[in-house]
């Protein structure tokens, strides 16, 4: 089976035209340009959207862990840095 020719296209399109006539091919047409153009529009949003989502997480991971390292600072006295200074008991 090697697939759809030039022979099979014109056999579906002689098919058509029969079925619809020539009045309605350029509505046909249009309808189907306008649903691929649609198509298009929604697939590209979804990207952009994924994208977006994609950049939102890698963000936040970069937060959580820079979150994570500053309150490893607790040392085993039961004092905490804070900035360059230490603070009383917890």
């Amino acid at each position: 089976m090697a697939g759809i020719g030039v022979p099979e296209l014109a056999i579906v399109l002689v098919i058509i035209v029969i079925i619809f006539g020539v009045g309605k091919l350029p509505e046909i047409g249009g309808a189907l340009g306008k649903g691929i153009r649609e198509f298009k529009t929604e697939s590209t949003a979804e990207e952009k959207e994924r994208e977006e989502r994609e950049r939102i997480e890698a963000g936040s991971s970069k937060t959580a862990s820079t979150l994570t390292s500053s309150a490893n600072t607790v040392k085993e006295d039961n004092t905490v840095k804070v900035g360059g200074s230490r603070a009383d008991e917890i």
